[in-house]
């Protein structure tokens, strides 16, 4: 027998469809049953390729036992966060204030007024590790409410007050300068790890965002240390098990600080920040293993993520089935024992193999079996015997049993896969990779964006989703509409990424003080507006909205929407000396912002080789137009003609202008010179 999930279009909250749990999705509804009944509320958050998420289900959700303790005495209701980062941010935010910690399956029990009293993640079936069962807890919070609720109630209402205390005010709202940003390269430097590349320790995520800035640091200011941790950081994690060495694209995060044995799921949205990355290292540096990974990155995200709308699928799961056991269980389809590689190779081959992609008879994984890597070797390899192994221990993966999909088409994640495979596409001359960006950049606009410019912040299987766009959706998809702008010329990508800007200015900044918000001013008033200028797992809303806005301005000169950029900034200068790790996103807006940012415009041939030039370009969030003379596609194309009958570029800079050059060389030099 269904429950009421069985309507809803995220893949997780139908894994849950066929439990004996009564779940109700979030809504309304929910809570006026609970009012009426005169019960609490158990909100059960997760995602689709959460590992301990599925464990959670399996163990308690999935036992009539457990679900009957559920059903008789809370309206219990699941939440995809990826669906409601919204409703996810704000609980997460009162889980970590009352624990110190948080993190995914997320169980939190509310009251009927939707206030949180009592919080936790995942639960075991039985008592271990100082853990409480999860029967236990049930039966604990239903004795407090049963016995104690006015003393319930009351924590109840202090904790939302505290919450709702939380307003983020950032000092005196100035734009960081010179000063903010040489602190927060020196404090990133004291995180560093110098041995394994990356910051902090296990366990260790990709730092897509810090890498960004640190690129653009390097390009505005010369600093070698800022570029070194760059290279090092992605030499370390291209060569590391993060790093998936068959097929491209990168794992959510490494469980050691070697970027070893990773959690096997793998997200769009650190695949499209990491190819983009990349991509950017390779624009820096020239490095041949940054244009490998960024070109294997794009190939797998086309290959594995692409769903027959054009979009791209949120993630692939970290588990599967083992060949031999039949248990689901993390990473079956990529580790390797040095048996399983003579069985697909041979003796001499798979001998190679073993000692080419580090696996050994001990393991690096468990039981035995190796996560592939590519440890610094002395032995030289043969390049096509490499190819050809690769080729056939991918073919013979592919007879393994998948990892699950999860097909939700996610607005910001795909807004993230659009810039990342446009620059690259461009870059590299893949043309293909370039179609697909518009191909996801289309569905955007045709599914995600309702005839006012409004997102839908999911889809699936080409019907859009209930809820509504975040702060995050809107900077995501307006930034992969510039991307589309400065690589196609089409003007129509600047006009869609401008309606969006719109919104954020009219319905997601507080007028007053410059801050963003991460829900409209129209949106579900939840407990308390949320707002974070952070950097999770993806950029901060905050900071990418500023970032989006800024470009919007170099290629439009519109003053509103460089001064909600310059204001929204201000919380970088306050937060990125003291905490540069979490605000990389907002520092590497900052360093385009002291730059200019540069505005070029191209006069000739999209696709030419003076556009590549400028696109290729190492100056911070420089904003590329490129038209035939006389267009009226692009703002700053107008009343720029072509000298002497040549492809010209004008570079533009805080109101000023260099002479217009006519030769690539000359251009690359201009634009590779440090900001002024």
């Amino acid at each position: 027998m269904s429950n009421r999930l069985a309507h809803e279009t995220s893949p997780y909250l139908l894994q849950h469809a066929e439990n004996p749990v009564d779940w109700w999705p979030w809504s309304a509804e929910a809570f006026e049953e609970a009012r009426r009944r005169g019960v609490p509320v158990l909100l059960s958050v997760g995602y689709s390729s959460c590992h301990w998420c599925h464990v959670l289900a399996s163990e308690s959700f999935e036992d009539e036992a457990t679900a009957a303790l559920m059903n008789d005495n809370f309206v219990s209701v699941k939440v995809d966060r990826e669906e409601r980062p919204d409703v996810d941010a704000v609980y997460m935010e009162a889980v970590q204030a009352a624990t110190g910690q948080g993190g995914w399956p997320m169980t939190v029990f509310l009251t009927p007024d939707a206030e949180p009293f009592y919080f936790g993640t995942y639960f075991p079936p039985e008592p271990r590790h100082g853990m409480p069962s999860f029967t236990q807890v049930l039966g604990g919070v239903r004795d407090a409410w049963t016995g104690r609720r006015s003393e319930v109630t009351e924590v109840a209402a202090k904790i939302t007050a505290d919450l709702a205390g939380r307003e983020l005010s950032f000092g005196d709202a100035q734009v960081p300068g010179e000063g903010e940003l040489a602190q927060a390269l020196l404090g990133l430097t004291r995180e560093y790890d110098a041995t394994y590349g990356g910051f902090g320790g296990a366990p260790k995520f990709p730092p897509s965002m810090v890498i960004e800035f640190l690129l653009r640091h390097h390009a505005r200011t010369g600093a070698e240390g800022a570029l070194q941790m760059a290279v090092d950081t992605c030499e370390r994690m291209a060569r590391g098990g993060i790093y998936d060495q068959l097929g491209g694209g990168f794992a959510r995060y490494s469980v050691d600080r070697e970027f070893t044995v990773p959690h096997f799921e793998k997200m769009l949205y650190d695949n499209a920040l990491l190819c983009r990355a990349y991509a950017h290292l390779w624009r820096s540096t020239g490095s041949e293993l940054a244009k490998r990974v960024a070109l294997e990155t794009a190939d797998f995200m086309v290959r594995e993520l692409r769903t027959n709308e054009g979009g791209f699928a949120s993630a692939l799961d970290a588990d599967s089935e083992d060949p031999v056991s039949g248990e689901h269980v993390e990473g079956a389809y990529y580790v390797w024992t040095p048996e399983q590689l003579s069985q697909v190779l041979g003796a001499e081959d798979g001998a190679a193999a073993a000692r080419y992609f580090g696996v050994t008879q001990e393991g690096t994984f468990e039981e035995g079996a190796s996560v592939l890597q590519l440890p610094q070797n002395d032995e030289v390899f043969d390049g096509e015997q490499i190819e050809r192994i690769r080729q056939r221990l991918r073919a013979a993966r592919e007879e393994r049993p998948a990892p699950g999909r999860d097909d939700k088409v996610v607005a910001a994640w795909n807004g993230l896969a659009v810039a990342a495979l446009a620059e690259t596409g461009a870059y590299f001359g893949r043309q293909d990779l370039v179609d697909a960006a518009v191909a996801a950049g289309d569905l955007l606009v045709r599914l995600h964006m309702d005839p006012l410019a409004r997102l839908s912040r999911t889809s699936k299987d080409g019907q859009v989703g209930q809820n509504s766009g975040v702060l995050e959706d809107y900077a995501d998809v307006a930034e992969g509409f510039l991307a589309l702008a400065s690589v196609t010329g089409e003007g129509v990508w600047l006009e869609f990424a401008g309606f969006l800007l719109d919104h954020v200015l009219d319905r997601f900044v507080d007028r007053e003080s410059g801050a963003l918000y991460d829900t409209a001013v129209d949106a579900e008033q939840l407990i308390r507006r949320p707002q974070d200028p952070t950097d999770n797992a993806t950029p901060s809303g905050w900071t990418a909205a500023a970032g989006a806005l800024l470009s919007y301005a170099a290629h439009t000169g519109s003053e509103p929407h460089r001064s909600a950029a310059e204001r929204a900034l201000g919380v970088v200068k306050a937060l990125g000396p003291r905490a540069p790790r979490f605000i990389g996103n907002g520092l590497a807006v900052a360093e385009a912002l002291l730059d200019g940012p540069r505005e070029i415009a191209v006069v000739g041939e999209v696709g030419g080789r003076m556009q590549h030039t400028a696109l290729t370009g190492t100056a911070p969030g420089a904003v590329v137009a490129a038209g035939p003379e006389g267009s009226d596609e692009l703002p700053l194309l107008a009343d720029r003609p072509r000298v002497e009958g040549r492809d010209t570029a004008y570079v533009c800079r805080h109101f000023v202008c260099d002479a217009p050059v006519t030769d690539a060389e000359q251009l690359e030099r201009l634009l590779s010179e440090p900001g002024r």
